[in-house]
């Protein structure tokens, strides 16, 4: 089998192509032929040597991949060879609280991820694809999608509340998505002019560009008469959760996801005492809140927006593609 492996030194052209053999399930274990995989901004960050410098090296890098079930270890009883498959974000966060060490168990970070022919996963490590979706929208679902869907659901959100989602990557087009399901109101932000029309065919109501309309904040509040929103999805990190805490209503939810516009700055928390507002930092999902989740999306029949596919031999492409930042929704490796 083929896998892209970290080596010793950080970069997207450092990464290798390495052969090795097609490994052998064990005990509780499944062997998946992966069909593809998708890019989350955490790849970036892991492969560029910004994530962390504790990475345990080699390391196949990407968390988020779709395949078919190949060969079933002794004593599995969950899955059976054809069955079609997503691996978990964290190998070890099946339900409940998250685990003191969750993050020991994230795929393509603490351990090997997904960029290969073939992965072995455990057998309580995997969901099942929904049927209308092909591996290419599969693989989208693990990280961005699950992330999403946590962030909106630990606002508790509701028909008839609004959200507002920032940019038009993986998490905040699947919150789109999510939220106008559900039946919220949704307000949206680019600074692209052409993105913010697709936004408005995905169900957005109201839409912002911040590059035009810097204090975009501003316009949240007159979007909503001067209330604010029930919930942010909250992906840009320090360069907006001053604008975020302005724009959430009292008594309102922000979902702290990505750190795209930086990790360090900052910000005062006086208006998150005054407005009694929640900041929850979301951390990807359990097995379990993806399996409700994957239940929605068959509900709803929710197609991920894919950006563009690239094939397995071409994922250093797939990753400048994704650095450029001119993609909307998802970039996928086929394999």
């Amino acid at each position: 089998m083929k896998l892209y492996h970290i080596v010793a030194k950080f970069g997207i052209d450092e990464l290798k192509l390495v052969e090795k053999d097609v490994p052998k399930p064990g005990h509780g274990q499944i062997l998946v032929k992966m069909r593809a995989a998708s890019i989350n901004y955490r790849d970036i960050l892991v492969i560029e040597g910004k994530y962390s410098h504790n990475l345990p090296l080699p390391l196949v890098p990407f968390s988020d991949g779709a395949g078919e079930v190949v060969e079933v270890g002794a004593d599995v009883s969950r899955w059976k060879a054809g069955d079609r498959v997503l691996g978990t974000f964290f190998a070890k966060w099946i339900g409940g609280r998250v685990p003191d060490e969750v993050a020991k168990s994230a795929r393509g970070g603490a351990i090997d991820g997904v960029l290969s022919e073939y992965v072995l996963f455990e057998e309580d490590g995997l969901v099942a694809i929904p049927d209308h979706l092909t591996f290419a929208e599969g693989a989208t679902l693990p990280c961005a999608a699950l992330t999403a869907w946590h962030g909106l659901r630990s606002g508790d959100m509701t028909c008839g509340q609004t959200v507002l989602t920032l940019g038009t990557g993986g998490v905040s087009v699947f919150a789109v998505q999510f939220a106008h399901a559900a039946g919220a109101r949704v307000i949206g932000t680019s600074s692209n002019d052409e993105k913010l029309a697709r936004l408005k065919e995905l169900g957005v109501d109201d839409i912002i560009n911040y590059r035009t309309i810097p204090d975009w904040e501003e316009k949240v509040l007159e979007f909503t008469d001067g209330v604010g929103v029930d919930i942010v999805v909250e992906v840009g990190g320090a360069g907006t959760l001053a604008k975020s805490l302005r724009a959430v209503r009292v008594g309102g939810h922000i979902s702290l996801i990505g750190v795209l516009t930086g990790s360090t700055g900052e910000v005062n928390p006086l208006p998150a005492i005054m407005k009694n507002i929640c900041i929850q930092g979301i951390f990807v999902g359990s097995r379990e809140m993806f399996e409700a989740m994957a239940r929605a999306v068959t509900l709803h029949q929710i197609r991920p927006i894919i950006d563009r596919t690239f094939p397995f031999a071409e994922a250093k492409v797939a990753l400048k593609h994704m650095v450029s930042g001119a993609h909307f929704g998802k970039v996928v490796v086929v394999f």
